[in-house]
């Protein structure tokens, strides 16, 4: 049986993650012979996030150390599966795309992402300076790289096991999907996409669209020379 895991890093997501747990197609996946984790490795939240997550059948780490890179590479260290999902756990991304996602691991590709700027954005779902500063830092790494992708700062992401352990990821923060992308690349994975629908967020976000949209810039360029 193959196994599959849905890895959320929160921090202080009460409000989100029921929601979020609840939208993944766990019994869709059993019912196609998966066996299924939800894996939520949390920022030392001061909230309910982590009690609902465990009353929900999730699996909770705590990561105490500050950012989202830094609690992604500790899940990455710790899973065990066939398949590894990533994504945002603030209710933007739909859990419904991970058997879409799937199939395409399963048929050609090592890595997938949901991409948002090739989907629909929900009304307010993001500004128009993280819309233009998205495309922008994307038409970056595509140039850089040499790759072309549609969303270099989605947060949904799909791997083949034996991806994860050959990434030497070291982003701590926002950054992380810029160290993802220049990893994936560099070590010749094949990167597939799927057009997505992204929600507006219910909670005040945690990104500055600026400060961390040069951070990624940067990271973009020091982790390609």
């Amino acid at each position: 049986m193959s196994k599959v895991c849905i890895i959320l890093p929160t921090l202080n997501e009460e409000e989100a993650i029921g929601r979020v747990i609840d939208e993944i197609p766990v019994r869709d996946l059993v019912e196609k012979g998966y066996e299924v984790k939800v894996l939520v490795v949390d920022g030392n939240s001061q909230d309910r996030t982590r009690q609902i997550a465990e009353a929900k059948g999730a699996e909770v780490i705590i990561e105490s150390r500050k950012g989202k890179g830094r609690a992604m590479r500790t899940a990455f260290g710790l899973v065990d599966a066939d398949f590894v999902f990533m994504l945002d756990a603030d209710y933007t991304y739909p859990a419904t795309y991970i058997p879409e996602m799937l199939a395409i691991l399963r048929r050609d590709h090592s890595v997938v992402i949901g991409s948002r700027l090739k989907g629909e954005i929900e009304k307010g779902g993001m500004s128009r300076l993280n819309v233009v500063g998205n495309y922008l830092l994307t038409l970056m790494a595509s140039i850089l790289y040499r790759t072309k992708m549609s969303d270099l700062c989605t947060g949904y992401w799909g791997f083949r096991r034996e991806v994860i352990p050959n990434l030497d990821l070291t982003a701590d923060g926002f950054d992380f999907e810029a160290d993802l992308f220049s990893q994936v690349v560099k070590k010749g994975y094949r990167l597939g996409e799927i057009p997505i629908n992204y929600r507006r967020r219910q909670s005040l976000a945690k990104l500055n669209s600026i400060k961390d949209g040069l951070k990624i810039g940067r990271a973009l360029i020091s982790r390609r020379f």
